[in-house]
């Protein structure tokens, strides 16, 4: 079976129940991505353009304003969506691996923003963007999911 056919058949089925502190976490994250989202299309806007790596063929602002919507999306689908929480976290984790470049090239390039005015300090951030993978992954129950579905290949 496919990487994609296991992630397909891990999105499909419904959700199964949570626990508060999981359900807790995934509303947590819904608001800190719905807060990022609100901060791309607005005051942040210019701090997230000096993110977004030289090699991305797209209006830095273009890239700004859609990650800035998706990250929306994603806040909203993760505090409303409940039985859908599963593809909803795979999404998010999908998301985060996808901007993680941003933040390797905002480090790479020593480009200032978000107070982020040191090497040590852009370094220190790329270890949390693992975290927020984890984070939407744990949530949701998708890692729990994904785990279960290997499980029933055996």
């Amino acid at each position: 079976m496919s990487a994609l056919s296991k992630l397909r058949a891990v999105a499909v089925r419904p959700a199964p129940p949570t626990s508060k502190p999981r359900r807790a976490g995934a509303v947590a994250l819904g608001a800190f991505l719905a807060f990022a989202g609100t901060s791309h299309l607005t005051f942040a806007r210019q701090e997230f353009q000096a993110q977004v790596p030289d090699w991305v063929p797209l209006d830095e602002d273009a890239v700004v304003l859609l990650s800035g919507v998706a990250e929306l999306s994603l806040g909203a689908a993760l505090m409303l969506l409940r039985k859908r929480r599963v593809p909803v976290g795979l999404a998010a984790a999908a998301f985060f691996i996808a901007i993680f470049p941003g933040n390797i090239s905002q480090y790479v390039t020593h480009t200032d923003a978000f107070g982020l005015d040191s090497d040590r300090a852009r370094l220190v951030r790329l270890f949390f963007q693992p975290l927020l993978v984890i984070w939407a992954l744990w949530s949701t129950g998708a890692w729990k999911a994904l785990r279960d579905q290997e499980g029933r290949r055996r």
